[in-house]
């Protein structure tokens, strides 16, 4: 277990390093879910594209992604949840939020921990 620039300490579980305690005690509860039948398809790290790559003037600008810490199915509720765990809440990670709000909000309920 080692600290991070905003104090959380990263932390195994399952050979699966989080960026915090708390990101490791919720992937504890999901998988607890997913025996249970409760949720499925759990997945971490999912990878939604905000906006593409793109030339302009001769310069390439990388794709804009927005990483969240899970992604599942809620059975009860049927319905793709995207889940953030978040401690600090940045500028970047406000903006991209919004932006995958606006994108993705009509397909994802967006939970923020």
């Amino acid at each position: 277990m080692t600290g991070s620039k905003y104090n959380s300490i990263k932390t195994k579980v399952d050979g699966i390093k989080f960026d915090s305690r708390k990101e490791a005690a919720r992937y504890q509860e999901l998988k607890l879910l997913e025996r249970a039948g409760i949720i499925k398809e759990l997945e971490l790290q999912p990878r939604f594209l905000l906006q593409d790559k793109f030339k302009l003037d001769g310069v390439t600008h990388r794709k804009i992604e927005y990483v969240a810490d899970f992604k599942y199915w809620d059975r009860e509720k049927e319905t793709w949840i995207v889940e953030d765990v978040k401690g600090i809440k940045t500028e970047v990670y406000k903006l991209k939020k919004k932006i995958f709000l606006k994108k993705y909000g009509r397909e994802y309920t967006f939970i923020e921990i």
